[in-house]
């Protein structure tokens, strides 16, 4: 998991906590300075950020049907 983006999602999700999905991603990514692109290219760099944090156990899906995340330690 090496990628700038997903650095500066996982260092909000810790930070933040709660839930994540696209939209919250992608504004934190602009928050990071990273949100350069269209909006179509912003969400897809924000969900292959959010779907390494999955992979690499940061977070896990809160329902199996949507792509909303929480961290791994949050109940």
């Amino acid at each position: 998991m090496a990628s700038q983006a997903a650095q500066a999602l996982e260092k909000a999700v810790r930070a933040l906590g709660g839930t994540w999905d696209t939209r919250r991603s992608v504004t934190a990514l602009r928050d990071a300075e990273l949100g350069n692109g269209d909006q179509r290219a912003q969400e897809r760099r924000a969900r292959e950020a959010l779907r390494k944090l999955y992979r690499a156990g940061v977070i896990v899906k809160v329902d199996p049907d949507s792509a909303t995340y929480r961290l791994t330690t949050e109940q």
